[in-house]
């Protein structure tokens, strides 16, 4: 059974860092998308960026385009998120995704593209 578990959130100053970490059980992705997505409330939920664990191959939302860099460690089969230049507006829950092949891919900004979610990490910015 696939379990990605999200950590390395919490409350930070605007202009701070968080590093997010995502590690993954029970399937080896290495040569497939994950991502991260986000949702504040009252909003709909918005991926941020994604990686190809095959070569590295990165892509971001224009919101967080600069600010935030996604990573693989495939030998911890984990994936990580840097963010970076924090803002108020950066407030939400953090949730990564993983897509193992088996399944119909819509293309990494498409949330129902990942067959395997996590649970979620807080990230809260004051201003």
């Amino acid at each position: 059974q696939v379990h990605l578990v999200e950590s390395g959130g919490g409350s930070v100053q605007a202009g701070g860092s968080l590093r997010l970490s995502c590690a993954a059980s029970g399937y080896t992705f290495s040569r497939n998308y994950m991502g991260w997505f986000r949702q504040a409330p009252g909003k709909d939920r918005e991926v941020l960026a994604a990686i190809y664990t095959g070569d590295g191959l990165t892509y971001y939302a224009d919101s967080v385009k600069g600010r935030f860099a996604v990573s693989h460690d495939t030998a911890k089969n984990t994936v990580y998120l840097q963010m970076n230049s924090l803002k108020p507006e950066d407030t939400a829950m953090y949730y990564c995704a993983a897509h193992d092949g088996s399944t119909v891919w819509y293309g990494w900004t498409v949330l129902r593209s990942y067959n395997f979610l996590g649970q979620g990490t807080q990230v809260t910015v004051s201003s």
